[in-house]
């Protein structure tokens, strides 16, 4: 293992579970910006992105379907009726790929990290793509 695969799973290990969250679904976000952003050269990578960020997302789904969260039911449902827009926006995209087609899910990523961190009033701790 080289020094910065060390340094990112010390990085990972110390954070809590909002903060791993948030960091997952920029992450996801990055790579569908990327993609978006180098269509030419990085659509072959785009099964492969939607496939992470639809796993993201069915933890996501999983954790707010379980009636002992602890958050309250109203946003569990919200969060619900997300991830179900996500997983058939996922499917339009893969049945006709355009890269402006991105622009939703690498927005609602960025946005609920923003929001887990406490940033939904536009300030900058979250990286902006």
């Amino acid at each position: 293992m080289n020094i910065s695969q060390r340094y990112a799973e010390t990085e990972v290990s110390g954070m809590n579970q909002i903060e791993l969250e948030s960091r997952a679904l920029i992450k996801t976000a990055s790579s569908l910006n990327y993609i978006k952003e180098n269509w030419e050269q990085k659509r072959g990578d785009l099964n492969e992105a939607l496939d992470k960020n639809r796993r993201l997302w069915t933890v996501i789904a999983g954790a707010m379907s379980d009636d002992t969260s602890p958050q309250p039911p109203e946003m569990r449902k919200n969060i619900l009726s997300l991830a179900m827009f996500v997983f058939k926006r996922t499917l339009e995209i893969i049945a006709n790929p355009k890269p402006q087609s991105l622009d939703i899910l690498i927005n609602i990523n960025m946005n609920i990290a923003r929001g887990l961190l406490g940033n939904s009033d536009g300030q900058e701790d979250v990286p902006s793509l």
